[in-house]
C-alpha cells in the first residue's frame, strides 16, 4: 500500500460559541474536511447561530472551499478539490 504524502484530515467540531470560528478558520486554511455540529449554539441563541453560519460561508468562499448543510444539525466544509454533491432542484 502506498502512503499518501499529504493526507486530508476529517475533523468533527461542535460549535458552542461564536469564538469557535477562529479555530475553524485555521482548520479550513489547513485544508481539512470539517463536519460542524451547530445544535448547542442553535439551542442557546439562534441569532448568533445565523451570524456564525454567514461567517462560515464567507470563510469557505474566501478559501475556495465548498460548504453545505447536512440536515438540521450539521454543516460540512471541504477544501479546494473536494466538491460537495448538491441536488439540482432547478430540474423539478
Amino acid at each position: 500500500m502506498q502512503k499518501q504524502a499529504n493526507p486530508t484530515y476529517l475533523k468533527a467540531i461542535t460549535i458552542r460559541d461564536p469564538s469557535d470560528i477562529h479555530s475553524i478558520k485555521e482548520d479550513v486554511k489547513k485544508g481539512m474536511i470539517l463536519i460542524l455540529r451547530v445544535t448547542p449554539l442553535a439551542q442557546k441563541d439562534v441569532e448568533k447561530l445565523r451570524k456564525v453560519v454567514e461567517e462560515l460561508y464567507v470563510i469557505a468562499r474566501d478559501s475556495n472551499a465548498d460548504i453545505a448543510r447536512l440536515g438540521e444539525e450539521r454543516i460540512i466544509v471541504t477544501p479546494t478539490g473536494v466538491k460537495i454533491w448538491k441536488p439540482d432542484y432547478s430540474l423539478k
